[in-house]
């Protein structure tokens, strides 16, 4: 996810606003350390132009 936010040169302040979330909930998803509602991640791959698989679909 932060590979894709900063992609489009975004802050994880400026995709937070434009989420309706904190900036610490941004940091938290991206250190892997909160899990977002469902609601939240399809606006996630919304806001980034990317698909739930690209950013959240963990490889094993």
């Amino acid at each position: 996810m932060k590979a894709a936010r900063t992609a489009l040169d975004l802050t994880q302040k400026a995709l937070a606003e434009q989420l309706g979330v904190s900036r610490q909930t941004i940091n938290l998803i991206e250190k892997g350390e909160y899990n977002p509602s469902l609601g939240l991640c399809i606006k996630i791959c919304q806001a980034l132009n990317r698909t739930l698989d690209e950013l959240f679909w963990e490889e094993d």
